[in-house]
């Protein structure tokens, strides 16, 4: 399902302009495919007994499909990440920083091969707040702050939220919620909460609009 969704995605992103690139050769979907069997094969167990998996990945490709992907190497490597945080959720794992993604030639490989180096790199915690149009805002060493009013870093715009609603603040290696004394309150996944320490996946609720948090 994760690499249908990554596949589908890079079926939109490569309409036209990109088209060309994927007609023959290495694939797209096989690097995904090989960067979450490599993610599965060296998870190791964290905190809790909540499995850890690497955050920094480096593709390797021949010089040859290192300049097909070239014109849109970025892009690439930004749905690729989307790829990771997509399987670590769905396989319960979790990660002890960003997640970055780097695609690098290596005169060593031939056309269609493709080889996937990673590791665990403790950071500053990182994370995003995915709005409900897709937007996505980054969270780091500054908290941020949710209400009503427009000098918030994410206003919402909804009549049961408050001026100063609640606050996502850095707390270790995470993200702590917090509600401001709100009038209505603040839930995640349909729980009231005064405060929370996010989790991947977590739906935080300010009436009737919804966040998305994703840890890295």
């Amino acid at each position: 399902m994760v690499l249908s969704r990554f596949e589908q995605r890079l079926e939109r992103m490569v309409e036209g302009t990109f088209g060309k690139a994927f007609k023959s050769g290495l694939q797209p979907v096989e690097i995904g495919r090989k960067v979450t069997r490599t993610l599965d094969g060296q998870r190791q167990m964290g905190v809790g007994g909540v499995p850890v998996v690497p955050n920094n990945i480096g593709v390797y490709l021949s010089p040859a499909d290192f300049e097909r992907f070239h014109g849109f190497a970025d892009a690439l490597a930004r749905e690729l990440a989307e790829l990771v945080r997509e399987h670590a959720r769905a396989e319960g794992y979790q990660f002890v920083g960003a997640v970055t993604v780097h695609l690098v030639p290596d005169e060593e490989l031939r056309i269609g091969q493709c080889d996937v180096v990673t590791e665990i790199a403790e950071g500053a915690p990182a994370g995003s707040l995915v709005l409900d149009d897709g937007r996505r805002i980054s969270l780091g060493e500054r908290g941020i702050a949710l209400g009503r009013l427009p000098d918030n870093d994410v206003v919402v715009t909804d009549t049961k939220a408050s001026r100063r609603h609640a606050e996502i603040r850095p707390q270790g290696t995470g993200f702590l919620l917090v509600d401001l004394r709100s009038t209505n309150g603040t839930r995640v996944n349909g729980a009231a909460v005064t405060e929370h320490l996010l989790a991947d996946g977590d739906v935080v609720e300010i009436g009737a609009t919804a966040f998305r948090f994703e840890a890295s």
